[in-house]
């Protein structure tokens, strides 16, 4: 197998939470191997900033402003998309949140924020790209950041509905390609499950208790530049060849 990206150079990728960490670092990553890449962040600023800085890269990125819980932002994201930058050929669902709480005494709102963004805007993401790729013959590629919370329920007090959303990433993956399967789609997708990352929801959470920050800095950890790269693998595989999960874990990982 040659792995190569160069059958995606000048297509659109769309990336959501691009405006830091693993969307940050997987925006950066498809624009340098020469891609068009629409990153939706609420802090589209930093998108913007960010595009700027690679601006002498093969690819272009382009910051739209998008609250991933609103279906109607998503919806204008995606129309601006298709009408400025062409058709989407692949979607990253990177966008995430885990907040502390607890399941005995907790705050229903937080919930509602985990599931809204995690799964439902994940959801509503994934519809509107499988209808363009759908409409135009287009043989994309749909990919989850999920977690190995998708897959192990952790043993971490406070992070309530966090696995329960990642598990529903894991089924949604699993029901999407037998929905796409019976309609003989070659729309391929992917659910790609991290371990521990730095990023803002881990060691650079600013939320988290001074136990907490310290426990965390002492476990084997990736870098997002590490996701990256493995998305890279996901999309540098054949037309013909399909990664159904794909687990990544920092060496000594113990969860």
């Amino acid at each position: 197998m040659v792995l190569s990206l160069d059958r995606w150079v000048g297509k659109v990728a769309v990336v959501t939470g691009a405006s830091s960490g693993i969307g940050a670092a997987i925006a950066d990553f498809l624009v340098d191997k020469g891609l068009i890449v629409a990153g939706l962040a609420r802090r589209s600023e930093r998108v913007e900033k960010k595009a700027k800085e690679l601006s002498g890269k093969k690819g272009k990125l382009h910051a739209i402003k998008t609250d991933i819980t609103k279906e109607e932002d998503i919806l204008n994201a995606f129309k601006w998309i298709e009408e400025n930058l062409g058709h989407v050929h692949i979607l990253i669902n990177n966008a995430g949140v885990s907040k502390e709480d607890f399941l005995r005494n907790g705050d229903a709102a937080i919930w509602k924020q985990v599931l809204d963004v995690n799964v439902m805007g994940l959801c509503i993401a994934t519809r509107e790209a499988v209808k363009i790729m759908s409409a135009n013959n287009i043989k994309g590629h749909i990919i989850h950041i999920n977690s190995v919370a998708g897959h192990k329920v952790l043993n971490y007090p406070g992070i309530n509905l966090y696995c329960a959303s990642k598990y529903a990433v894991t089924a949604l993956t699993e029901t999407l390609r037998h929905e796409l399967n019976a309609i003989d789609s070659k729309i391929k997708t992917t659910s790609l499950s991290p371990g521990l990352v730095t990023c803002e929801m881990t060691t650079l959470n600013p939320e988290l208790s001074e136990e907490r920050k310290k426990l965390r800095v002492t476990l084997p950890i990736l870098d997002p530049e590490d996701v990256a790269e493995a998305v890279g693998y996901v999309l540098s595989t054949s037309e013909n060849v399909q990664i159904n999960e794909l687990t990544i874990t920092p060496v000594g990982e113990k969860f």
